[in-house]
């Protein structure tokens, strides 16, 4: 039997739903903790602006008021939990910990894809550990599988469904056969989109988790700002249709490669965010709704797929404690930073370059919007094969009455990006192309 003074103390700055999440899995969860540890988690104090608000939690014995620094100076916590998001403060009060000698845990990523290298470098000369496991995939144990299961693996490949709101809007457009505004209003009624969704359909939410992969897959130093990003706003259903005729589905990816010849510090590396049509018979394809799914291929153990709840009060709640139980065990062994927080040795992360999209070589998928009279089609194909980029099939969904404009739809064989591109410019200057072409890659052996 453990004595209440053997408790790690905690400390928790954001009492939302995650922070509410945090202390019912605390609290529901306090035996199976301490028989896990040797010795409890003691949640000592939360810090929120809205102290009136009544979570549906027992708070007997923890002090809450919306005094930040005054919990971050409290001698009784070892351990501050940063929830509540956003950049400056958040910013601000994790430098604040971190000066103050305590270890940090936090579920921002868009604070650690932005700021990432100041906040470790300034936690490794204090001798304090940041713990993040939360800030990408919820639920799941991404980060620690990278950092700990796959240690002994040259990181091949990342391939990710890392946003559980655009992966509902891609489900239920391609279930339902409705529009991208139809659909992203029931993702709003049923809590899964924002008001302004934009972080999520234009790709910036998955960027942000994908920077924080790919540094810990590559030992790669690079910025959020370099990854190439594309949302799903341009998608329709006529996408999802020819996507099934095809053989694929259409998933919002983040994509990390090692460029082949190895991860030295002189590499290059792939990081993309973008639609991407992927075989429907692989595993990814069948990652429906709100669910996330990152597949990670390493050089020894090959394949790797890990799934569940990318979000929510509980599941995101569960990687938190899991990091604070970590930080707990390292300081009560007297040793914080065991293990590497961004997987490799600070000194070992280099910067790398990313591989420009125009040299990607790939198939892909090209939706042209034309008006449907004799020639056009030769036109389009005649563009593509002066920058030889070969069709393997041709699409054209219904038939337009006179000046009006249809889909068509091709799949090329392998071609250059760049090469698409310039075919682009000239097919999407004709006068009966309509519209700009949607350009979807396609990633094949998954």
């Amino acid at each position: 039997m453990s004595r209440s003074g053997d408790a790690v103390g905690v400390g928790l700055i954001g009492f939302g739903t995650i922070g509410t999440g945090v202390v019912k899995v605390l609290q529901r969860n306090a035996a199976v903790i301490e028989q896990r540890l040797g010795f409890p988690l003691n949640l000592v104090r939360i810090a929120d602006l809205d102290t009136e608000r009544d979570r549906g939690v027992d708070l007997s014995g923890i002090r809450f008021d919306d005094d930040s620094d005054g919990l971050i100076a409290d001698p009784h916590v070892q351990i501050v939990v940063e929830l509540i998001g956003g950049s400056d403060v958040a910013r601000r009060l994790i430098q604040s910990a971190i000066d103050a000698g305590k270890h940090v845990v936090t579920a921002n990523k868009a604070l650690l894809a932005l700021h990432g290298k100041e906040i470790f470098d300034a936690a490794a000369r204090r001798g304090v550990d940041i713990a993040f496991e939360a800030s990408v995939g919820g639920g799941i144990p991404i980060l620690r599988s990278l950092r700990e299961g796959l240690a002994a693996n040259r990181i091949l490949s990342i391939h990710g469904i890392m946003n559980g709101t655009t992966n509902y809007m891609l489900t239920e457009m391609e279930r339902t056969g409705e529009p991208f505004e139809v659909v992203i209003e029931r993702a709003r009624d049923l809590g899964y989109a924002e008001a302004d969704p934009s972080f999520d359909v234009d790709g910036i939410d998955a960027a942000h988790k994908l920077t924080l992969l790919a540094t810990m897959a590559f030992g790669a130093e690079f910025t959020f700002k370099e990854i190439p990003i594309e949302g799903i706003r341009c998608l329709a259903p006529v996408d999802f249709e020819a996507a099934r005729e095809f053989g694929y589905r259409i998933k919002l990816l983040g994509i990390a490669k090692a460029r082949a010849g190895g991860d030295g510090a002189e590499g290059r590396i792939e990081v993309r965010v973008h639609p991407t049509l992927i075989p429907a018979t692989s595993l990814l394809a069948s990652v429906d709704g709100a669910m996330n799914a990152i597949a990670v291929t390493g050089d020894a153990v090959g394949p790797t797929l890990y799934y569940g709840a990318g979000a929510g009060e509980l599941p995101t709640a569960s990687a938190v404690v899991a990091d604070l139980m970590e930080i707990a065990r390292e300081i009560r062994r007297g040793s914080a930073g065991r293990v590497a927080p961004l997987s490799y040795m600070p000194h070992r992360i280099q910067p790398k370059s990313l591989v420009p999209l125009g040299e990607l070589v790939g198939c892909y998928y090209l939706r042209f919007t034309a008006v449907d009279r004799p020639g056009v089609l030769a036109q389009i194909t005649s563009a593509l094969g002066d920058h030889e980029i070969g069709i393997e099939s041709v699409i054209q969904k219904g038939r337009g009455a006179a000046a009006e404009s249809v889909p068509v739809i091709v799949k090329t064989h392998p071609a250059r990006e760049l090469a698409v591109r310039g075919a682009l410019e000239i097919i999407d200057r004709l006068p009966d192309v309509t519209a700009p072409t949607c350009l979807i890659r396609i990633e094949e052996g998954l």
